[in-house]
């Protein structure tokens, strides 16, 4: 298939001499102003556009700054016969991707510069698609975590995500289950699919059920018109249901069914649906106590734990914190425009010691706080919130007054562990979350073997 190419210029001979030239390798199209090329523009993609800077009612300048501003905009190549250094760098402002002067136009070169646009927007085509290739291979990048407990969890997540399982993540609230879920998503084979999430505490019993199934025109008070559920949103992908544990006995009838059928009907309607969509559910609540508490069917909990993840709580694995409030740090710090980059020795020591009942989520927003309110470059104790700064008990003797960086922390955090077990060193790994292996390894590192 030819690239398509739109000649604009007021010049009858000139149009009719380039699409002479260049119908042999393009599908030539042509357009005497900008008013006939934007009408052109909007109803047909064009991989090239070819104009003169003089055109009636509007430059050629403007012209490309419209095109470029289009959904799929061309590449953009300035014809002038006025041409001068200043002007090929106004149109390179406006989006053009090539200048050349009509006076002294070579078809060949022309050609030469049509073609070498196309094989760059090609390279950036390609490397968006390989992007988005690299999202789905390492869908666990957003997740941070060295310890043993998390290494188990991401070797579960890989294994289980090119299957069609049904997912039930555990985990106290902000430990990241929706990470989980998207991971789950982006390493199967429906990432490029839609991932849908609904928070099932958000909505009344009615309404959810609507939100999830959909409902025909005139199904209830306010139903106007026909709407879709998230179930048919989610048609070949992944649907993430938070916070199950707050569904009514009618929607878990419904859901139940759905997972044994893969059919649902919408609310107000007889007729029968099926969707092709990957369930994935959380929760911070114990199942099992509900379901003996008559409050969740035990069939329909044995059918969401086809496969279980449970996420360790933030003060299981310590060992994490540096490495999650250094994230944090460079996240927050580039989006503020701040040029903090590190923790002082006492609120590195706080954020250690700070038990984090809101688990990562709490983090995140802390270091956001502290880097809001950051005045040099380094996060200090008084930058942190209340809650934190009081770190049940900080260690504020921790190398006083200097940057403390991950390895600076990390080393403090072994030696604290090997001095409160006595130098039992599988017990100091436990205690801080760190498998032996890396516990080891990091011993070596840090020249403490002799502790």
């Amino acid at each position: 298939m030819k690239p398509t190419l739109l000649i604009v210029d007021d010049e009858k001979p000139t149009r009719e001499g380039l699409r002479a030239a260049l119908e042999e390798r393009y599908d030539v199209y042509i357009a005497e102003d900008a008013t006939a090329a934007m009408n052109l523009l909007e109803g047909e993609n064009f991989d090239v556009m070819l104009t003169d800077f003089r055109l009636p009612n509007e430059d050629g300048m403007k012209l490309i700054a419209r095109a470029k501003s289009l959904p799929k905009p061309p590449i953009c190549i300035l014809m002038t016969s006025y041409g001068s250094e200043e002007l090929a760098v106004e149109a390179m402002k406006r989006g053009a991707d090539d200048y050349v002067a009509k006076g002294r136009l070579q078809i060949d070169e022309l050609e030469m510069r049509i073609a070498r646009a196309l094989k760059q927007q090609n390279l950036e085509v390609e490397n968006v698609s390989l992007r988005k290739q690299l999202e789905v291979k390492f869908g666990l990048e957003n997740i941070v975590g060295e310890s043993p407990a998390m290494a188990e969890i991401f070797d579960l997540v890989r294994q289980v995500a090119p299957t069609r399982a049904t997912v039930l993540v555990l985990g106290e609230s902000g430990t990241g289950k929706e990470l989980i879920a998207k991971a789950l998503h982006q390493l199967s084979p429906r990432a490029q699919q839609p991932f849908v999430t609904v928070h099932c505490a958000a909505l009344a019993p009615t309404l959810l059920e609507s939100e999830l199934f959909g409902h025909e025109k005139g199904a209830f008070t306010g139903a106007h018109e026909r709407r879709i559920g998230r179930f048919e949103q989610a048609q070949g992908g992944t649907l993430f249901l938070d916070e199950i544990g707050e569904i009514d006995a009618t929607l878990q009838v419904k859901l139940l069914r759905f997972l044994g059928e893969r059919t649902f009907e919408r609310v107000g309607s007889n007729q029968t649906l099926s969707a092709d969509v990957r369930l994935v559910a959380a929760t911070n609540r114990h199942l099992e106590e509900l379901v003996k508490g008559g409050k969740f069917r035990e069939d329909l909990y044995f059918r969401l734990r086809v496969v279980e993840i449970e996420l360790p709580p933030l003060r299981e694995r310590t060992g994490d914190v540096p490495l999650l409030a250094q994230g944090f740090l460079r996240e927050f710090a580039k989006e503020n425009g701040k040029a903090v980059n590190d923790f002082t020795a006492d609120a590195m020591a706080a954020l250690l010691n700070y038990a984090w009942p809101g688990n990562v989520r709490e983090l995140r927003t802390a270091i956001e706080h502290a880097v809001v309110l950051s005045r040099g470059e380094r996060i200090s104790l008084r930058d942190l919130p209340a809650a934190a700064r009081g770190g049940a008990g900080a260690d504020t003797r921790l190398l006083p007054g200097k940057a403390l960086t991950v390895k600076d922390a990390e080393r403090e955090l072994i030696v604290r562990a090997l001095k409160e077990t006595e130098g039992n060193r599988a017990h100091a790994a436990q205690k801080i979350g760190m498998s032996r292996r890396t516990f080891y390894r990091k011993l070596h590192e840090y020249h403490l073997e002799g502790f």
